[in-house]
């Protein structure tokens, strides 16, 4: 069986706040997307986590939003696309320097919050976040909605996609993630979590809010670390996963 990747937001503490718990995080997941300071984080904050990441051998990805601090990069923005391409380049640009003194590299791109739901069905913005990518290293993977059109625009251009599923999150039937103001769109009992996620690895299928079987295909499984059930749930999900004899590797390494 193809090998899956477990991938978690992490880096978005912010001074004295603290956000998550990503030492232990990064004792199971193989991938860390780690903040770079627009949605959340700051520089000490986001190199520590870096030398985590480093030290424990978990593959490193940048995770840009838009400029929204205070809405933790969840409120919908239209920026012009100069302005997008840049705030890419910028943050993939900060993180990069910011990993190779924590002596390791960035391997991929995974947008953050209302960035990420935007360019999966925004075809300008998406050209503008593929834009931003290749202009500062067209090496650099892209992770994306399993399914959204984001996926062939962004191959299309020339980019490595790397489709994920929400380990935590409903979808709606059409394959879109349900709205978080939607009653049981989060889950968050750490079995459920499991189970459904070892079916989409084994069968490629998953039971959408509304009941309906959809088609789900992806190569890495997002847990969010900012949930109060995070590492449960993320502990609970590698060891389902390992049991049943299923691999877990990063997708990017080097």
């Amino acid at each position: 069986m193809t090998p899956i990747d477990l991938n978690s937001d992490l880096g978005e503490s912010f001074g004295p706040w603290p956000m998550g718990d990503d030492s232990s995080m990064l004792s199971i997941v193989t991938s860390a997307n780690i903040a770079c300071g627009f949605h959340a984080g700051d520089p000490a904050g986001i190199l520590s986590v870096l030398k985590e990441a480093a030290r424990r051998g978990v593959s490193v990805g940048a995770h840009v939003g838009y400029r929204d601090l205070v809405g933790f990069g969840r409120r919908n923005m239209d920026p012009t696309s100069a302005e997008l391409v840049a705030d890419t380049i910028f943050q993939i640009g900060a993180l990069q320097g910011l990993a190779r003194a924590a002596g390791t590299r960035v391997h991929y791109v995974k947008p953050h919050g209302a960035l990420y739901n935007t360019i999966a069905h925004d075809a300008r913005q998406a050209a503008d976040v593929i834009e931003g990518i290749k202009a500062i290293d067209p090496s650099l993977k892209l992770m994306a909605l399993a399914g959204a059109p984001i996926v062939s625009q962004a191959r299309a251009a020339g980019l490595t996609v790397v489709c994920e599923a929400f380990a935590d999150r409903a979808y709606n039937a059409d394959g879109t993630l349900a709205s978080r103001r939607l009653p049981g769109s989060v889950i968050h009992d750490p079995q459920t979590i499991a189970e459904r996620m070892l079916r989409m690895v084994v069968e490629s299928r998953m039971i959408a809010i509304d009941g309906t079987d959809i088609a789900l295909e992806a190569q890495s499984i997002c847990i969010h670390g900012d949930t109060p059930a995070a590492v449960a749930v993320a502990r609970t999900l590698r060891d389902t996963l390992v049991s049943r004899g299923i691999e877990l590797k990063a997708f990017a390494h080097g």
